[in-house]
């Protein structure tokens, strides 16, 4: 799942936005949805929807969250200054108005709604996005996402690094209704990083008389977007949404509840699915097959790339993934576009870069950046073995044992089982145990770097190649793996401070930086995901986002059957 941080381009995103719809109804109901067209569709006197994740929630605090199924959650429970609407565009949410912009570009003045509330009834002001902001830049909080203010909010790279005080952040309120940013740079893409979940607000009050008790559970939280959480214990596999009937565009709601189920099995999703008990799901596998026709059927293209993720330190000593020729050998080791036909079988393609297909263009001349940069860390079964024993011989051994980290779906262990026959096959000397643990625990164990190799995935926060770069600069928090290229870190920083006025030139770093991770085989690409998701033909409207988080259910309705 799904995140971002520091700089801005120029030309950006093909698809940004799939609204998920279906046929049918008579013409009742002529409400308009905001991308502006009639419904005209018969509503259900049931506004209610069963959906399913594959994982749990591992936190409902905005500042920490840092994963897809809190992005989710908290989209739908939360807002900031924008939303994403239908059409992928940034649309005024507790915003009232657009921004006044100073003439350098750095100073943006903001007017917070006067019927902006939160579920307990207080007002959302502008105080709210200045508490929440400081916490997420202040190094005491630990919040994983602080670099996505870093190079983009006055002093927030120089907070994160304990040089200077929470409270020198550049934002500021003015009065209840009046917020001021300051940017430490003129990025282009300011505004789209404004709907994602570390720019939410938070109700100081609130939180702090909650201590820490706040968040733990759906009981210990306030809420100012279209729904609230309910049902959710803090751990358990299940929770629920409901209409909030405090939020300032409750009209554009029509969903009063939505169910959720933690199913980690494809096999007793569908079962689900086919007896009417939930209306939406992803299907992977040899399942998509068995689908092949269903008119609820749609494929849809993802910005998700999935790689292996490799750490080269782990319990204070070097790992043998340290050795750069190691990590290329395992890159270069599996089939990858077998893997994607007979494990994925859902459309996804196999990946031999970083930065996926359709996510920017070239500023210059319009030509998609993976298109530009080719393929750089392919299959190659012959080279891999050459690689490997160079590596083995670097190291002084003949025999490797390394631990492959995944979540324990269904679809993730036949993934492991697949990679550990493709590479304990094609290495000579190596082997590969496996480990499948909950989402939460894979979360905690890649925090704390106690992994050799992980299946990790990234989902763009928005639309721009260094939202995938920067994961692997050398002070990242998100990095985690102890891949450090001082080459990679120089570019890094150009892209983010003297070449933000130059798009071209940033542009061309991008790619270069792009070949240096690849060349060094930071990480191991394995697949761009799509999706085979099955859906309940009487959904509309339910929007899902090529960029941030995955789902947004604000304007989904039911029709009758």
């Amino acid at each position: 799942m799904k995140k971002s941080k520091l700089i801005g381009l120029a030309s950006i995103a093909l698809l940004s936005t799939v609204v998920l719809t279906a046929c049918g109804g008579s013409k009742e109901d002529t409400s308009k949805n905001e991308s502006g067209k009639d419904t005209n569709s018969e509503l259900a006197d049931k506004q209610e929807i069963n959906l399913i994740e594959t994982a749990e929630i591992p936190t409902m605090d905005s500042v920490l969250n840092t994963d897809a199924v809190g992005s989710i959650v908290m989209n739908n429970v939360f807002e900031g200054l924008y939303r994403k609407d239908l059409k992928g565009e940034n649309a005024l949410a507790m915003a009232a108005e657009e921004p006044k912009v100073s003439e350098d570009g750095l100073t943006y003045t903001f007017k917070i709604r006067k019927d902006a509330k939160w579920s307990n009834g207080d007002a959302v002001t502008a105080n709210d996005f200045v508490f929440a902001w400081q916490r997420v830049i202040n190094p005491t909080t630990a919040a994983q996402y602080s670099y996505m203010m870093s190079g983009v909010i006055e002093n927030a790279t120089e907070i994160a690094a304990g040089e200077k005080a929470p409270t020198d952040l550049g934002v500021k309120a003015i009065d209840a209704n009046t917020l001021e940013v300051k940017l430490a740079a003129d990025i282009p893409y300011f505004k789209d990083l404004l709907s994602l979940t570390m720019y939410m607000p938070q109700n100081e009050k609130y939180v702090t008389e909650k201590g820490e008790s706040y968040a733990k559970n759906s009981d210990n939280l306030v809420y100012n977007g279209p729904f609230q959480l309910t049902d959710w214990d803090g751990t358990g596999l299940s929770w629920a949404y409901k209409k909030n009937d405090t939020y300032w565009d409750k009209k554009a709601v029509k969903l009063d509840r939505i169910n959720v189920d933690v199913i980690k099995e494809t096999g007793t999703a569908l079962n689900l699915y086919d007896s009417g008990d939930i209306d939406q799901m992803k299907l992977a596998g040899e399942y998509v097959q068995t689908r092949d026709g269903d008119p609820d059927l749609i494929n849809i293209p993802t910005a998700s790339v999935f790689y292996l993720k490799y750490n080269q330190k782990r319990d204070g000593k070097d790992t043998p993934l340290a050795n750069e020729n190691i990590r290329k050998a395992l890159s270069m080791a599996f089939d990858k576009q077998a893997y994607s036909d007979t494990v994925l079988q859902n459309g996804s393609i196999p990946a031999d870069g970083f930065i996926p297909s359709g996510l920017a263009k070239d500023p210059k001349n319009n030509e998609d950046f993976r298109e530009e940069n080719g393929t750089l860390l392919k299959y190659n079964q012959k080279e891999a073995a050459k690689l490997w024993k160079k590596g083995l011989k670097e190291l002084g051994t003949d025999k490797i044992t390394l631990e492959m980290l995944s979540d324990d779906t269904e679809n993730a262990k036949r993934s492991l089982e697949f990679m550990q026959n493709q590479l304990e096959e094609n290495l000579s000397g190596l082997k590969i145990n496996l480990k499948n643990v909950p989402f939460k625990v894979r979360v905690q164990l890649n925090n704390e770097m106690d992994y050799d190799i992980q299946v990790a995935g990234w989902s763009a926060d928005y639309p721009d190649p260094i939202n995938y770069l920067e994961l692997f600069g050398t002070d990242n928090s998100n990095n985690r793996s102890n891949y450090s290229n001082a080459e990679y870190d120089k570019l890094l920083k150009e892209i983010g401070t003297t070449s933000l006025a130059n798009p071209e030139k940033r542009w061309e770093q991008m790619l270069e930086a792009e070949k240096i991770l690849m060349k060094t085989a930071g990480i191991g690409p394995m697949y761009q995901r799509y999706n085979a998701v099955l859906q309940k033909p009487y959904i509309k409207d339910m929007v899902r986002q090529l960029v941030g988080p995955e789902y947004s259910y604000k304007w989904a309705y039911v029709t009758k059957q």
